[in-house]
């Protein structure tokens, strides 16, 4: 079974986070180098990070600037950062009361199927929402994981976003649990029109403790990925 690092950074600013998360990508990178340079076969390691960002708009490589709608100064005065970052997907907000997981994997360690991770991505969330009583779903040509597709209801309840080099992925997925969903209302979340955001809490009327929520996604990520985590000490 696969070891994954695990690490949970707390509250972190999200241009640190991303350069660790940098950090670990190019390590793992490197070490692939060095085995095939060197015709070694040294075990990559797979990480795993949960952190909180304070409020942050990002756009993907692709992504469309017009999707945000607040210009310099205002995102100054509302105090949201913004980053244009080298993951797919078009625009996002991470905030408090969000759980975002960063999982650092070489897929070589897994399978080579950029898709197939992105769908276990969605199980696990949607396997999280199962736990309470919450029918998460896929919606056809858009990533993330949904409540009442196909109705004009439909609402994103989690994001998905990633980059992948060599097999090596980064960034990944944002769920809303306890966010302030009013900072949404400042872009086209994903550059998808006419469709909602929503949160466990204001799908159960009740705020949610985040440790408990965390629990319940590496439990099902392991179920989902066959892996087991190792903790490793908060940098």
């Amino acid at each position: 079974m696969q070891k994954i690092f695990l690490q949970d950074l707390g509250t972190k600013d999200y241009k640190e986070t991303w350069d660790y998360q940098e950090e670990l990508f190019d390590g793992i990178v490197q070490l692939k180098r060095r085995n095939r340079n060197e015709n070694l076969s040294l075990k990559t390691p797979n990480h795993f990070l949960f952190v909180e960002h304070p409020h942050v708009y990002t756009l993907g490589k692709s992504g469309d600037f017009s999707n945000l709608l607040l210009d310099e100064n205002q995102l100054k005065k509302k105090g949201i950062s913004f980053y244009k970052i080298n993951r797919g997907g078009d625009i996002t907000y991470h905030g408090f009361g969000q759980i975002v997981g960063y999982p650092i994997l070489d897929l070589d360690n897994f399978y080579n199927d950029i898709g197939k991770y992105m769908r276990s991505l969605e199980e696990t969330i949607i396997r999280v929402l199962d736990d309470y009583g919450i029918k998460g779903e896929r919606s056809q040509g858009e990533t993330g994981v949904w409540l009442d597709v196909d109705t004009p209801f439909a609402r994103k309840i989690c994001a998905l976003g990633v980059r992948s080099s060599r097999w090596v992925t980064m960034h990944g997925f944002a769920f809303n649990v306890n966010t302030d969903l009013g900072y949404f209302d400042h872009i086209i979340p994903c550059g998808i029109k006419g469709k909602a955001v929503t949160s466990l809490e204001a799908e159960l009327n009740k705020k949610l403790e985040i440790p408990e929520v965390q629990q319940k996604i590496l439990k099902h990520f392991s179920d989902v990925f066959e892996v087991e985590f190792v903790e490793k000490v908060q940098i």
